[in-house]
């Protein structure tokens, strides 16, 4: 007769090694990142079951935040399921909302044991999603890749610890430091290659905020213009305090297709909000400060408000450093042309970009043709 001891010992034998369990942990983290930029207001999880070495089912958050990942590896894995392991990228959820708890569905799965990477810090979870597996027999592990987790989840963290969502400011410089022809004109600083990640970046981002000088200056579409990914783009935001943003700029004529938010000061026409909102657009009204310029605090609490995780700061340099001055940038992406300017205009108004990066931590850096590509973190 098998003791519980020699059980647990043949048990361990034959559970998946450190190794394994890690580049299951990374499968499910890459799977996640596909509902970046999409999954909101829920964060982008991604799930993977695996019995015996073999994967049976693979998930990730779907447009709009349901299915959850664990649904959707579920629901591929089927009857196998039961005895298998589940690796997932964030605590399954136990609270009842649109969709059942999945910490309920994977108990009814008969999954055995489940290695996350991370607590989620939402309240209405925040370890009661590992404490129903417990409660319920299944093996439970926590940490696992804890920290390309939290990177991956910052947005959904911040949302709910600070009100907020992640920053990501996205800055353009020439090799002598600017960012713009004198008279605030735009300039194209950056190559082909350069663009395209930034594409890529804007179909990460749940939202891209501009200031109405970038709007009135450039007449942006602030969309993800790679082959097929159009419907990817983001919600476009613009800070507009004054309500001028002309109704034939492309943001505005495009509304109906990709949203478009507005943020205005209190003290703004009324008659101009309606009329873009009879356009498409919303509105959404703050604080202004006494330079006139919006509260940015006010406005991030919104965008959080209505779902927003990660958003992504292309504005001019009065938007930029308006960011950079309140200490509101979590990361920075800075591309760098080997290209010099000459005369021109600073990427950061009234402070030097040198003050920002000193800030933070370099994670990464890549060559993207003849420019470069450094990405910042906050210490």
């Amino acid at each position: 007769m098998q003791t519980m001891e020699t059980r647990q010992a043949a048990e361990a034998a034959t559970a998946p090694g450190r190794e394994e369990d890690e580049r299951l942990m990374r499968l499910a983290l890459d799977l996640g990142r596909r509902g970046l930029g999409r999954a909101w207001p829920n964060p982008a999880v991604g799930a993977v079951i695996v019995k015996d070495g073999v994967i049976l089912g693979r998930g990730w958050t779907q447009p709009g935040g349901r299915p959850h990942a664990e649904a959707e590896a579920l629901r591929r894995a089927g009857k196998a399921a039961r005895g298998a392991t589940l690796y997932v990228t964030l605590e399954p959820c136990a609270h009842h909302g649109k969709t059942p708890p999945c910490a309920e569905a994977l108990v009814k799965a008969g999954i055995a044991r489940v290695v996350s990477a991370l607590e989620d810090p939402n309240p209405q979870v925040a370890g009661r999603g590992h404490a129903t597996l417990r409660a319920h027999g299944i093996a439970v592990e926590v940490g696992l890749l804890a920290d390309a987790a939290r990177h991956m989840h910052v947005g959904h963290v911040l949302r709910v610890t600070e009100r907020r969502p992640h920053v990501l400011l996205k800055l353009a410089v020439s090799a002598d430091g600017k960012a713009g022809r004198p008279g605030r004109r735009p300039a194209a600083i950056s190559g082909e290659q350069a663009r395209a990640r930034v594409f890529q970046l804007r179909a990460q981002s749940d939202a891209i905020l501009v200031g109405i000088g970038t709007v009135l200056a450039d007449h942006p579409q602030l969309t993800c213009r790679l082959p097929g990914m159009l419907a990817c783009s983001p919600v476009r935001v613009v800070l507009d305090a004054g309500l001028r943003a002309p109704l034939a700029t492309p943001v505005i004529a495009t509304a109906r297709e990709i949203p478009t938010w507005f943020f205005a000061s209190r003290a703004a026409s009324q008659l101009a909000g309606e009329i873009l909102e009879q356009r498409g657009c919303r509105v959404f009204r703050v604080d202004a400060q006494a330079d006139g310029r919006l509260d940015l605090g006010q406005v991030l609490r919104v965008l959080a408000e209505e779902g927003i995780t990660r958003l992504m700061v292309e504005g001019g340099p009065r938007v930029a450093a308006s960011f950079a001055a309140a200490d509101l940038v979590d990361e920075l992406v800075l591309l760098r042309s080997q290209r010099a300017m000459g005369e021109g205009i600073a990427p950061l108004e009234g402070l030097p970009l040198e003050a920002l990066v000193a800030r933070m931590t370099m994670a990464e850096r890549e060559s993207l043709g003849a420019d470069s590509l450094e990405r910042y973190r906050r210490c």
